[in-house]
């Protein structure tokens, strides 16, 4: 246990971890669909669209993994500016694209870049998930609490980057909006780098990169769960219903353009916001504070299945229509956002769980891994998106999700109550 000044100066650097995670989400989503609906423009194929992310979900695997070891040696604040200072770069390397490359070449340069930013992504997520478990209250109830709130709060923030993204596209255009964001970040890293109160652990310099495979194997069920949990999002959200969304609204003129750009980040937006609304009640809808650790464990394998019902009928939906349709496109919206809602429920629960089942002195190393695990999802989900798509339409991406989900809750049955998680959260 701390004592009682060393969890004060611990929460006021929280509280500043938070701030900047919260800034850095808020690029991050304005940047993916910047990215997407940009080249989507200049002729981009659905697999070369989903090709831009694929890096970004490799170098997010990697960086996770690496991430544990690296925050568990040289501490949490480290990892922060790191995380940071890299998106800064990223967002400046952007500006650097040449309109007279090759497409191949652009391609290339941009999943570069992408893949930079994912770096980012995941050194700044391990910092603040990490110091959830650090500082949590622990009365019943209070981890559940801490993590829904950060995590749904993060997500409300990356829906608002959503539309703040596809509304720059349509009135600064990609150059500035990058540059207005990169300024932006700036200013917060330098002033982090000043205000920055102590209270996070400092590293020690015993940690073992080998530390960062768990033994757990509630750990280690849970990481294959969020593994096809996120791919089964990713699959229809990265390319699928943008570029349906995209062909059902815009006319192809340049103000067409710009209506279409805002209704798809309206919607990307008010997803992702609904998202980490849920999130944020999951302990309540979940009712966490007086059901037992064991009805909680099994009930991630309940919720996915749930799940699997929304993106099989919206499949069926979608293979029983000639074509797109208004009475497709609003069944498709209601459906998604009902996936969104129940997603959220299960992705809440499974950011609890992975600090419930880990232990104070190796919080970083599985958290790490646990998210390496949900980067693996992103990147299986974001190849399957151009690929279903292009091969099948939006039928094949909903029934690929449908498939992945239900993989989600067959790993997620196999979670055990143990030792690990009788604690008092």
């Amino acid at each position: 246990m701390i004592s009682a000044d060393a969890r004060g100066q611990a929460l006021s650097a929280y509280v500043a971890v938070t701030a900047a995670y919260w800034a850095f989400m808020l690029t991050d989503g304005a940047l993916r669909m910047l990215v997407l609906l940009h080249f989507h423009t200049l002729g981009f194929s659905p697999v070369q669209l989903a090709y831009l992310f694929v890096l970004y979900e490799i170098a997010g695997m990697v960086t996770n993994l690496a991430a544990g070891w690296v925050a568990a040696r040289f501490g949490l604040t480290s990892t922060l500016y790191v995380g940071l200072g890299l998106q800064i770069v990223a967002l400046i390397a952007l500006t650097q694209l040449d309109p007279s490359w090759t497409m191949a070449a652009s391609v290339v340069f941009v999943m570069a870049v992408q893949g930079l930013s994912g770096v980012a992504k995941d050194l700044a997520k391990m910092s603040s998930k990490s110091a959830v478990k650090l500082l949590a209250p622990d009365e019943k109830g209070g981890l559940f609490r801490w993590v829904a709130v950060l995590t749904g709060s993060k997500n409300a923030v990356k829906g608002v980057g959503f539309l703040l993204g596809a509304a720059m596209l349509g009135t600064l255009g990609f150059l500035w909006a990058v540059l207005v964001m990169a300024a932006v970040l700036a200013v917060i890293l330098v002033a982090l780098f000043f205000v920055m109160p102590p209270g996070l652990p400092k590293g020690r310099k015993g940690a073992k990169f080998s530390e960062v495979f768990s033994k757990s194997a509630n750990v280690n069920w849970l990481s294959a769960a969020r593994v096809f949990l996120f791919g089964a999002r990713d699959v229809w959200f990265v390319v699928g219903i943008p570029i349906y969304f995209y062909a059902v609204l815009s006319d192809g003129s340049e103000e067409g353009n710009r209506a279409a750009f805002f209704m798809i980040g309206t919607f990307m937006a008010l997803w992702i916001i609904l998202y980490g609304g849920v999130q944020a009640f999951a302990p309540r809808i979940l009712q966490a504070g007086i059901r037992p650790e064991g009805e909680l464990i099994r009930s991630a394998r309940d919720w996915a299945a749930l799940l699997f019902v929304v993106p099989l009928l919206l499949s069926i939906a979608v293979l029983l229509s000639p074509g797109p349709s208004d009475w497709l496109t609003i069944t498709l919206v209601i459906g998604l956002l009902v996936f969104g809602a129940i997603f959220a429920v299960n992705s809440s629960l499974h950011s609890y769980l992975i600090l419930a089942f880990t232990k104070a002195e190796r919080v970083t190393m599985d958290v790490g891994f646990y998210y390496m695990a949900n980067a693996a999802g992103r990147l299986a989900g974001t190849v399957l998106s151009g690929a279903t798509y292009q091969i099948g339409g939006l039928g094949l991406t909903l029934g690929t999700a449908a498939v992945m989900v239900g993989l989600s809750a067959l790993t997620a049955g196999r979670l055990q109550e143990t030792e690990e998680t009788v604690i008092k959260a």
